[in-house]
């Protein structure tokens, strides 16, 4: 067994572990041994070569197919150095007043998270895409959504040199994309902080807590070590032949660390699996409660001629309608294989809309959805995580309404024919504009008929007052358990409405304040 000892350590990589690593330089600059564990691979430059079966197996939890326990959602998430904000397109919107506001969460203001925000709006060169990289697809989604009497807005982009190889998903080919992988992880470990990929922690506990036991009751005596630090059990992977990614730092097998402080940034799944896993569920009766995800369709129009999608910025504008109606549309572009398994039917229809492939407008549209006492994530026998979700019926009349306006803009854009999943027959044509209300309607939403999936993976570990209503306070402090912080999307009470990088990085640098703080009040480490 191959043992460690940090002061720190951060489990993740991505938009709240990354942050956390960068904020705790000054620790690391005075001496402190600060440690980022990343269950993926770190990736060469010349890796991400945008082919999509290769890079989504490559990057993604199960290959991008992660599903929900009943199989009705499919859920996106990312293993890599820099976590899912490799994968992600790089929009970057600050958390509205009201969100914060009605989260209600103590210690926790909308003026801090907005000041937070807008540091890292600097440091990751956010900016708006000039006329020259909008293509064809975002400029008709502005005509349509004109048309359709909305009024859309230009998405803030964190890229520095962008190309337009419109790969955002599958890892930016061109080094544009601003994700911690490119800024915030290389200056932490300039400084110190030491960064170890393909490893996966098992569980945690306390020092001198039982930990030997079960899944189920390793940790039933967790946070009771006599020296209040943490214990976690670590195994990193060997990196398979012709696989992707460096090796990892570390030599493969299994590894403990001791740690006076542990910072969990796995993602909303990762983050509380890790914790369910480890026995926290007993003394945190939350844990796991509150998931929100924005579920969403890919919906696609065709078009007379070809336009151009697969260059430039993918998703550059949209029209947010989360307090009028509870969604969000979003212009976007998926690959092939992706597009061809959001579209409803088979055989011929099916064949013949991706034949048009190169004539296709697409749009993504996200429902506002809310935590609902059923929506879990939870772990299985081997400490897999399972994430259980039923579809609200308002979360379903968003996504209908979403679907409408989305047909509004398409037709408004000059489309042919618009493909909208919750329609009966799902593809509608121009002669039909008139009919949009009545051909797309709720009954014809059939979870697991038709494809829905996410990526804003949101709750489980929320903040709140005390272990009764919530896992963390509003700095990500672990309710009863000192030495353990949560910093990632797993702290939200509720759906953000829009995408949560900049949030997770706001409340990621709180969390690294107060580490900071008990880190200096402990030793008198000037931070």
């Amino acid at each position: 067994m191959n043992e460690h000892r940090y002061d720190v350590v951060i489990v993740g990589s991505g938009a709240g572990g990354g942050t956390v690593a960068a904020a705790l330089a000054p620790l690391a600059r005075a001496g402190r041994k600060v440690l980022v564990l990343e269950k993926g691979p770190r990736f060469r430059d010349d890796e991400f070569t945008g082919r999509e079966l290769e890079m989504a197996g490559a990057l993604y939890e199960d290959a991008g197919g992660f599903l929900t326990a009943d199989g009705t959602m499919t859920l996106a998430f990312a293993h890599a150095y820099g976590g899912s904000t490799v994968v992600y397109t790089g929009t970057s919107l600050i958390a509205p007043e009201r969100v914060i506001r009605d989260w209600a969460v103590p210690g926790l203001s909308h003026g801090d998270i907005d000041a937070r925000a807008r540091h890292y709006i600097a440091e990751n060169n956010v900016q708006y895409l000039p006329a020259g990289r909008i293509n064809d697809n975002n400029r008709l989604f502005v005509t349509g959504a004109r048309a359709a009497g909305y009024e859309p807005e230009q998405f803030p982009l964190n890229l520095r040199g962008c190309l337009g190889s419109s790969l955002c998903n599958l890892g930016c080919p061109n080094q544009a994309k601003q994700g911690t992988h490119r800024v915030q992880l290389p200056a932490a470990e300039r400084e110190g902080v030491e960064v170890v990929t393909r490893a996966e922690v098992l569980r945690i506990a306390a020092a001198g807590a039982d930990d030997a036991g079960s899944h189920s009751g390793a940790g039933r005596d967790a946070g009771v070590g006599s020296d209040g630090r943490a214990t976690l059990h670590v195994r990193v992977a060997e990196k398979r032949p012709g696989g992707k990614g460096a090796p990892s730092e570390w030599a493969p097998g299994e590894h403990t660390i001791r740690a006076d402080m542990v910072v969990v940034a796995g993602g909303s799944i990762g983050s509380s699996a890790l914790l369910l896993r480890s026995g926290f569920g007993e003394r945190l009766p939350r844990l796991g409660h509150g998931f929100t995800c924005h579920p969403a369709h890919i919906l696609v129009a065709e078009h007379e001629r070809e336009l151009t999608n697969d260059v430039g910025h993918p998703k550059s504008f949209y029209v947010d309608r989360a307090v009028e109606e509870g969604y969000v549309l979003e212009t976007c572009m998926y690959f092939p294989f992706t597009t061809a398994k959001n579209l409803t039917g088979f055989g011929a229809s099916h064949s013949a809309l991706m034949n048009a492939f190169p004539r296709l407008q697409m749009i993504l549209v996200l429902a506002c959805d809310r935590a609902e006492d059923g929506n879990t994530i939870t772990v299985d026998r081997g400490g897999r995580p399972v994430v259980n979700y039923r579809f609200a019926p308002r979360t379903v009349e968003s996504m209908v309404a979403a679907t409408r306006a989305s047909a509004r803009i398409f037709f408004g854009a000059g489309a042919l024919r618009v493909h909208a999943p919750s329609a009966n027959p799902p593809l509608i044509e121009r002669g039909d504009a008139d009919r949009v209300d009545e051909l797309i309607d709720a009954r014809h939403f059939l979870p697991g008929r038709i494809s829905v999936s996410a990526a804003h993976l949101m709750g489980g570990c929320a903040m709140g007052r005390d272990a009764r209503d919530s896992v963390t306070d509003g700095f990500g402090r672990v309710h009863g358990l000192p030495w353990l912080r949560v910093a990632d999307s797993s702290l939200f009470p509720d759906s953000l409405e829009i995408n949560p990088y900049l949030t997770i990085m706001a409340l990621a640098d709180r969390v690294a304040e107060g580490v900071r703080a008990d880190i200096g009040a402990r030793a008198s480490v000037p931070v």
